[in-house]
């Protein structure tokens, strides 16, 4: 059975940043991630983690001025520096919530650009080399190029061939089940194709991006492959519920962390 992630940018919004820990927990999730923790100290990310008990199954490296348009830096020449002295900021929130994952914005490049293609490949190199004596795995995701027009990394091929080319145990893909079906389509056929490869792995109905319920792809299905290929990481809930994030949990119920000690919100009453 899988084990879930709820990723509390999208998901329990009612909430304040801090306060969404909790209240995942509550609703029966035993693990959250999240994009960025930069606004808060890491030191309060880290007590909401174990206030709720949860474990920190994921969030993204720096990823330049998120607010002004940009979309990670790893693939801009002449952004070295800034990106270098973000792997160590992310670093300290990664102590202090013990994340063994960490996604890499490449950003918004030519992906035919020969600067960018070694300029990424260089942050990959450097990435990858500080956080394997914490034992972090560095992670690269494809984008679809609707939700992010112009991002560097629109391919789950390219994107697993700059996963081999490293040549290092702890780069790995994070294949974003959403994001596969709006580029390639056969999200099950990828999956076994590119398997081996997967450190993490994401969630989201193809239309709209919401619960991943009837509207497709077919997650039940998708998730018996999960466990038949022995996949046993977490899956990332990374998607916008239609209306509120408890109404919209009845696809986790069969999956969903039971702690009689807690109360359910779950439940009427």
């Amino acid at each position: 059975m899988p084990r879930f992630a709820a990723n509390l940018s999208m998901m329990f919004n009612e909430w304040a940043f801090l306060d969404r820990f909790k209240a995942a927990s509550d609703a029966g999730f035993a693990a959250v991630e999240f994009l960025f923790p930069y606004e808060h100290p890491a030191e309060q990310v880290g007590l909401a983690l174990a206030g709720g008990e949860l474990e920190q199954a994921l969030f993204n490296l720096p990823p330049g001025d998120f607010a002004k348009g940009e979309r990670g830096i790893a693939a801009l020449a002449g952004r070295e520096d800034e990106f270098r002295a973000g792997i160590e900021t992310a670093l300290t929130y990664a102590h202090e919530t013990g994340v063994k994952r960490l996604h890499m914005m490449a950003g918004l490049a030519d992906p035919s650009d020969p600067v960018a293609q070694q300029t990424y490949r260089a942050s990959v190199a450097h990435a990858a080399d500080a956080l394997a004596p914490h034992g972090i795995d560095l992670l690269l995701e494809s984008i679809n190029g609707k939700d992010m027009p112009g991002y560097f990394l629109n391919d789950f091929d390219r994107a697993a061939d700059y996963v081999r080319e490293a040549g290092r145990d702890n780069v790995k893909l994070q294949f974003d089940i959403y994001h596969c079906e709006l580029i390639h389509g056969d999200v099950a056929g990828k999956l076994k194709a590119l398997y081996p490869l997967v450190g993490h792995v994401q969630i989201a109905s193809a239309n709209g991006r919401h619960e991943p319920d009837s509207a497709g792809p077919d997650y039940p299905a998708l998730f018996a492959l999960l466990d038949k290929l022995g996949y046993d990481g977490f899956v990332g809930c990374e998607y916008r519920p239609r209306a509120g994030t408890l109404e919209g949990l009845g696809w986790f119920s069969p999956y969903r962390r039971h702690d009689l000690h807690r109360r359910d919100p779950m439940d009427a009453g």
